[in-house]
């Protein structure tokens, strides 16, 4: 089992991907979906009206002292009728091995990839290719061209498993825009220099809504009581809640805190415990891992800019495999479970 983060991170809108390569080491919103060595591409559809879903969000986020690589793929069906519901979503989980060294030789140390705390910081130089991945990408063809017959099989694995898409079908599959993600601490932001902004934010929802809901973080007893004892207009703690917590940092489109508290934005059914279905792959439990944000849903534009097929949606909630299974030599990724919630107040954030 993976240790825990320490603190939740924030996914914030970067700059466009345009012409920079992205590998599934890429954290990003939109665009195709960058998928780790050997795992074969898969296209979901919408568990609602059965539409081929496109993709919504890119997350590398490998865990602590695990050899493997580590991507999380978000999927949804881009009709707002759709797009509101559970099983519109689909999240897919793929891991993958640094490429084994054909050469005989004995291999090098592998170092552990980075911890879920470093999510991200792998990704500081968004136009570049660092050494590291060079060193997988070259590793990579070796062991494709020593491997060339299981390479052709594996294809026609993959061919066979996308004949139901039509070329007609696939033309309906909308592609979002593609931007990078970057990510802070939450913790971060609550210093001095940012905390008077982020009051000042608070203070302008407090006058919209005409409900007082407290300081931020080292807000005084008192103010905490206040906000406790406070509901708002609309009578919904629980979104009152939520709009504090995201008030340090409204633009956030991203949540991620693998073992951590999952923030709803409305009052949660009271046997959530038990609507978050076992492991798919290994029947064991699953532990929240991370969310979308409503601030993302105004970014997803596609490459048309139309906008009838905008996703509608308060939050989108992760929950993933607590042993994070994985079968060695799989080329299959594992489907973890959504959980979403409408957007209450979804204004707010237009």
């Amino acid at each position: 089992m993976a240790s825990r983060v320490r603190d939740t991170l924030i996914g914030l809108m970067d700059g466009m991907t345009n012409s920079h390569q992205t590998t599934f080491l890429t954290n990003k919103v939109g665009g195709d979906p960058d998928w780790p060595p050997l795992i074969a591409p898969q296209s979901p559809r919408c568990g609602v009206c059965g539409a081929p879903s496109a993709h919504v969000v890119q997350v590398y986020c490998p865990l602590e002292a695990s050899p493997y690589h580590r991507t999380l793929h978000l999927f949804a069906c881009s009709r707002s009728d759709c797009s509101g519901r559970s099983e519109a979503w689909s999240a897919l989980r793929s891991q993958s091995l640094e490429p084994a060294d054909t050469s005989g030789r004995p291999a090098p140390h592998q170092e552990a990839p980075p911890p879920a705390t470093d999510w991200c910081s792998s990704a500081d130089d968004w136009g570049t290719v660092d050494d590291g991945w060079e060193e997988v990408v070259e590793q990579k063809v070796q062991v494709q061209e020593q491997t060339a017959l299981q390479t052709e099989v594996s294809q026609m694995d993959v061919s066979r498993g996308l004949q139901h898409l039509s070329l007609d079908e696939s033309k309906d599959i909308n592609i979002y825009r593609p931007f990078f993600i970057s990510v802070v601490e939450e913790s971060d932001l609550c210093e001095d220099e940012d905390l008077g902004h982020a009051q000042e934010l608070l203070r302008e929802y407090e006058r919209r809504e005409g409900v007082a809901v407290g300081g931020l973080q080292g807000a005084s007893r008192t103010e905490e009581e206040k906000y406790e004892k406070t509901r708002a207009r609309h009578g919904d703690a629980v979104f009152s809640r939520f709009m504090k917590t995201i008030s340090v940092c409204p633009q956030q489109i991203l949540r991620y805190h693998r073992g951590g508290k999952s923030l709803f934005v409305s009052e949660p059914p009271s046997n959530m415990g038990q609507l978050v279905p076992a492991c798919v792959s290994c029947g064991g439990p699953r532990t929240f891992e991370l969310q979308l944000m409503p601030a993302l849903v105004s970014l997803l534009q596609t490459k048309e800019g139309s906008s009838e097929t905008e996703l509608e949606f308060g939050t989108v909630l992760v929950y993933t495999c607590t042993n994070s299974c994985w079968s060695s030599g799989s080329d299959s990724a594992v489907e973890e479970f959504c959980f979403v919630q409408a957007d209450p107040d979804q204004k707010l954030f237009k």
